[in-house]
């Protein structure tokens, strides 16, 4: 008998969706409960301190019920202070606590970086685990980097002729030596959606209407980034499409997330009381084919490997279809749209997880020797 795959789940993080990453976390550590998996749960300080999470905690929050709001349900972070090591043979890596030999907590074959937003999901985490040679789920540096910042994002999309909304984008600096905003937005129509350029789960976010604030809206991206991105509405439909692969990617079935007061924001996401999402989402055939088509194309032009969940805006009166951005580390809880649209693809959550750990270690192995990968 074989022995399990040691899995590394990486959750919690410094940025603002660390109580998401605490959520997706559960999931995936449900997922891959037994089936020749041993899951080491390692948390992150909204300082960026790591906690090895307790064997008897981590087991006790696996076994409870599930709650019905997924953002009620989630690992804790706590626990003795470790750091991660490269073990003494190659691909893995140490949970330390000490320099002491019986400080080892536990060696790891694969690391699942269940994080979202700065810090985890930009390539940072990316790099350390790199730097300790172990295989990792999702995409590389390169991708989780240019996949986390929405304005590289579009430029990537844009030079392959994947449509984006029309956009424009500027610093902090900038902002404060601009007399007139408007100025700055020049060529846009109302309404208008003012984003942080590197964050996730609508946080930052606001629609600016015809007579709402401008200033305000820009003042409240940049209390979480330094640039701004400015992207034109679009009155349509809000489709999903989930990425699952390495050099042969696919596409899942598309869903549709319908919201109320035109976006939907992160109290929708996460404190709503009802599932705003249709999977799979009604549409004509040829503008799902579209939609799976684009976002293959997407994850190509990022360099995407593993995973990524790519959104979209659907003008039906027009026919457009624009590509709104990639998350390479989407939501992972079993209410989340990422699993929902692959169980309607005939693909369940525990398989998706499990595809997802063996890319990594496809990926790990099929690295240069010399050098490492930068996808």
């Amino acid at each position: 008998m074989s022995a399990p795959i040691r899995i590394g789940i990486l959750y919690g993080g410094p940025s603002a969706e660390h109580e998401v990453s605490c959520a997706s976390a559960l999931g995936v550590v449900r997922a891959l409960a037994g089936g020749g998996y041993r899951t080491v749960a390692i948390g992150i300080t909204r300082t960026g301190g790591f906690r090895l999470l307790p064997d008897a905690q981590l087991a006790q929050l696996r076994d409870r019920p599930a709650a019905e709001r997924a953002i009620d349900d989630r690992l804790t972070v706590t626990g003795p202070a470790v750091e991660l090591r490269s073990g003494p043979r190659a691909g893995t890596v140490q949970v330390c606590a000490g320099n002491a030999p019986g400080a080892v907590h536990a060696e790891l074959d694969v690391v699942f970086p269940v994080l979202h937003g700065p810090f985890g999901e930009d390539g940072v985490v990316q790099g350390l685990l790199e730097q300790l040679d172990v295989p990792y789920v999702g995409c590389g540096i390169l991708a989780s980097a240019v996949g986390m910042n929405k304005v590289a994002m579009k430029r990537a999309l844009r030079a392959e002729e994947i449509p984006v909304t029309p956009y424009v984008a500027f610093d902090a600096h900038t902002w404060r030596e601009t007399v007139d905003p408007e100025k700055l937005v020049v060529g846009l129509r109302r309404p208008l959606f003012v984003k942080p350029a590197s964050m996730g789960s609508s946080i930052g976010i606001s629609r600016v209407g015809e007579d709402d604030d401008l200033a305000a809206a820009v003042e409240e991206a940049l209390r979480h980034d330094k640039h701004v991105i400015v992207e034109q509405g679009v009155t349509g439909r809000e489709l999903e499409c989930a990425v699952l692969g390495g050099w042969r990617p696919e596409a899942s079935a598309v869903g549709e997330v319908r919201v109320a007061g035109g976006w939907f924001d992160y109290q929708q996401k996460y404190f709503g009381d009802s599932d705003p999402m249709i999977v799979p989402a009604v549409l004509p055939d040829d503008v799902t084919e579209r939609v799976r088509e684009l976002s293959l194309r997407a994850f190509a032009a990022i360099g995407g490997w593993g995973l990524a969940r790519v959104d979209f805006l659907y003008d039906e009166t027009t026919g457009e279809l624009y590509v709104n951005e990639l998350n390479t580390m989407p939501g992972f809880t079993a209410h989340s749209m990422y699993p929902k649209v692959w169980a309607a693809s005939g693909v369940g959550y525990r398989e998706v997880v499990e595809r997802l750990v063996a890319l990594a270690r496809t990926r790990h192995a099929e690295r240069p020797a010399t050098t490492g990968s930068v996808r």
